[in-house]
């Protein structure tokens, strides 16, 4: 019987790229490789890359360096050729770079084209000398059509793409350039794949897209659903509880979608909904297609629809030109709509992106001290949503055990992970009421009130806020 090939992925960055690692692996398992948790006996090494966060590049070839080791010792010792890959967003916009610099990488691919990686890993096998792959094409439509249907166990939640790419071109943001044109996948197809991964024993799911919001995939009748009527179509699936998406844009958020929030249980009442600055002057800079007057409108209506609504929301402090004033009014916008989550950034410019070349970019020392008093005041915001939970019911999706002995940790409607004890290990993978009793920073301690309910019980779970 032929032994399992070792396959090690490390994955950076976002949601996607924890999906598209998961479909990388079940592209190869029917080559025969297996994951494992280290590079440093696998056949294969695959670096999901993310070119969002700073110095991303440098990190990667920081990482190739450690893998270039236990290549070296495992070749050396007459093992196995180590494929080393290096795949996503960074390889998309740096390819040749990589290649370049680092002689130990076989396959460069992008985020578009590792449905053929069968095929590359069989040239690397074959290839001698300077005979190295690199694919960084765009065709989202080929790399969906072409997965193999879901075979890696995702555990009680699980993330599933339905949309990619951005056509919004935002001056700071790489996504268009490594990620390309907005392309919705088939409503049957995505239906489909979360029937599967429910009849895993997965009970929520989260909608994964560059502009989820922005979806229009092709319907069963000729037309097109949004994602709103993609909402409705999932909450008739049995077994899958729980939904959410991410990320949305403001300017995307339709009719159909807010009255999704109203009628569907099963879609949480948490929504991430990026407004990156709070000044128009600031949003106009950064081609955001939206100002401060349509975030609001779109929040109201969102509240009005489904009241008990929580936010989260995305920060860049320090945009090119960005003044004192603005950053006041970015900060007033935070008092004003309040985040029960946040991701804060200070800008820092993206090779290639038109903020780059941008004059007035803002002075570190400028950007740190305005990026500590948002943090705080996020914090603050976070900790208050956190201690107005006390004494509050909800319903948990129990995922993990905990630190402690005894102890199981689960999923909030609103993201919070809740600690809870006393509760056999046969809970985990069930959603049970909880008490709050206990509020921490950036997680809920809680006691067991009831025996476990299902997603077409959860409309109790609301109003907890």
């Amino acid at each position: 019987m032929t032994e399992p090939k070792k396959l090690f992925v490390k994955t950076y960055g976002c949601q996607m790229n924890v999906y598209d690692s998961q479909r990388m692996q079940d592209v190869l398992a029917p080559l025969g490789y297996q994951s494992v948790d280290s590079a440093k006996d696998a056949d294969m090494v695959i670096l999901n890359t993310c070119h969002i966060r700073e110095k991303a590049a440098e990190k990667v070839f920081s990482d190739l360096g450690r893998v270039r080791k236990h290549k070296e010792a495992k070749e050396a010792n007459g093992g196995d050729k180590m494929i080393v890959a290096v795949a996503g967003c960074v390889a998309q916009a740096e390819g040749a770079e990589l290649m370049r610099r680092e002689p130990i990488v076989d396959m460069v691919f992008g985020p578009q084209t590792y449905h053929r990686l069968p095929e590359m890993v069989a040239r690397a096998n074959r290839a001698k000398g300077r005979d190295r792959i690199i694919d960084t094409d765009f065709p989202a439509e080929e790399k969906f059509d072409h997965l193999p249907e879901q075979v890696s166990k995702h555990g009680y939640s699980a993330f599933l793409a339905i949309q990619e790419g951005c056509d919004k071109f935002c001056t700071f943001c790489v996504v268009p350039y490594t990620r390309g044109a907005e392309y919705s996948r088939p409503g049957m197809d995505v239906i489909n794949e979360a029937r599967q991964i429910a009849a895993q024993g997965t009970r929520e799911i989260t909608l994964l897209g560059q502009n989820v919001n922005a979806y229009h995939g092709a319907a069963p009748d000729g037309g097109e659903w949004t994602l709103g009527r993609l909402l409705r179509e999932l909450s008739d699936i049995d077994g899958l509880d729980r939904i959410r998406y991410t990320t949305s844009h403001p300017r995307d958020v339709d009719d159909d979608l807010i009255s999704a929030h109203r009628d569907l249980p099963k879609v949480m009442p948490f929504l991430h909904l990026p407004v990156q600055a709070g000044s128009d002057r600031v949003l106009q800079a950064m081609n955001r297609k939206h100002d401060v007057a349509d975030y609001r409108d779109v929040v109201a209506r969102l509240k009005d629809a489904c009241p008990d609504l929580a936010l989260s929301s995305d920060f860049i402090v320090g945009f090119p030109g960005e003044s004192d004033k603005d950053f006041e009014d970015t900060m007033d916008i935070v008092r004003e709509i309040t985040f029960i989550q946040a991701f804060s950034f200070k800008y820092s410019p993206r090779p290639g992106t038109p903020a780059s070349a941008m004059e007035l970019q803002v002075p570190e020392k400028v950007k740190t001290e305005r990026i500590m008093r948002l943090q705080a005041l996020l914090a603050e915001q976070q900790l208050a949503f956190n201690h107005n939970c006390v004494g509050k019911e909800m319903d948990v999706l129990l995922e993990r055990f905990g630190k402690l002995e005894g102890q199981l940790v689960g999923k909030s409607p609103y993201m919070q992970p809740v600690h809870v004890s006393g509760l056999p290990e046969t809970a985990l993978g069930q959603i049970v009421r909880l008490k709050i009793t206990e509020a921490r920073p950036n997680s809920l301690g809680g006691e067991l009130v009831d025996t476990p309910v299902t997603g077409k019980d959860q409309d109790s779970e609301r109003n907890v806020a």
